[in-house]
């Protein structure tokens, strides 16, 4: 068994706290929006470029998770002589110890995507192989690089190369993260296939799961030497990413070839489309306010 330590303060409080609370022996502590579902909740996360909007949330809700053994006021109270702060109320809730790994590996289940991909897990795999029916079945655990098939912008990339992608045609998967649509457009038969990200980690998962998905990719640093236009190059990362590389992006795609871009919320798909005057950008697919772009280089 363990005890959860509920309570709320202001913002500039929240890693005084946390840190004291951890020094004092808590095993995790994890803030919250007090305000979320509410007229007051705030967005803390700006795009990378971009100043964050706010530091903290104004009313912040810290979960400290302790021993069952622990004195949850004890403990308050040493955390608040630590960072100099009076102690505010709190409340306690058990929690019965669990199977942490199958209730993580519950929240990832096989996502079918159009008549030919299925992207799935490894625990999963033996359940679903049988169900396929002719799809690609694609194994892809849940790991430190973006990608696993259930965030909307990869859904909507992932649909639209299940439509509109052809054997044979050669695809650039830029700021590739977990490897997943690169790994896909080679399930599909194109060929070659180039995954190419700023971040090393990326470059690593996505090696591990072409490994585990019998695929070949040309994987590659974004500092690389560039390959050549593609038929198809697809970036799903962010809108300010987006607006920074239009040139480099627009240069990759061979004349008549796609470029679809995701990543961007709706709000910001005008922006983005006269970016790319070489490409006839037009939304393709939105989901949950965010948007799909594609188009053909003129």
């Amino acid at each position: 068994m363990f005890t959860e330590l509920v309570f709320t303060v202001a913002g500039e409080e929240v890693e005084r706290w946390s840190d004291a609370l951890l020094e004092a022996g808590a095993l995790s502590v994890e803030a919250e929006d007090a305000d979320a579902d509410s007229p007051d909740e705030q967005a803390i996360f700006g795009e990378p470029g971009e100043p964050v909007p706010v530091a903290a949330w104004a009313r912040t809700r810290l979960r400290a998770l302790l021993e069952a053994s622990d004195d949850p006021a004890a403990m308050l109270g040493f955390a608040g002589e630590q960072c100099g702060l009076p102690c505010p109320s709190f409340t306690l809730r058990p929690i019965a110890d669990q199977d942490w790994v199958r209730l993580t590996q519950a929240q990832f289940e096989p996502i079918p995507v159009g008549p030919r991909l299925l992207i799935a897990p490894s625990w999963h795999l033996e359940a679903v192989r049988p169900k396929a029916e002719g799809a690609q079945l694609i194994m892809l655990d849940p790991g430190l690089a973006f990608g696993t098939g259930s965030h909307p912008t990869t859904r909507m990339c992932l649909e639209w190369l299940d439509s509109h992608l052809e054997p044979g045609q050669s695809l650039i998967d830029y700021g590739c993260g977990s490897g997943i649509l690169a790994i896909a457009a080679a399930r599909l038969g194109a060929d070659p296939v180039y995954a190419i990200d700023i971040d090393p980690q990326a470059l690593v998962s996505t090696r591990d799961n072409a490994l585990a998905n019998g695929v070949s990719l040309q994987i590659m640093a974004a500092e690389s030497a560039r390959p050549e236009p593609a038929s198809v190059v697809v970036a799903n990362i962010l809108a300010n990413p987006l607006r920074l590389l239009a040139p480099l992006l627009s240069s990759l795609v061979r004349p008549g070839g796609s470029l679809v871009l995701a990543g961007l919320l709706e709000r910001q798909a005008d922006e983005l489309c006269a970016l790319y005057p070489q490409i006839a950008l037009e939304v393709v697919a939105r989901r949950e306010g965010w948007a799909c772009l594609a188009g053909v280089r003129r």
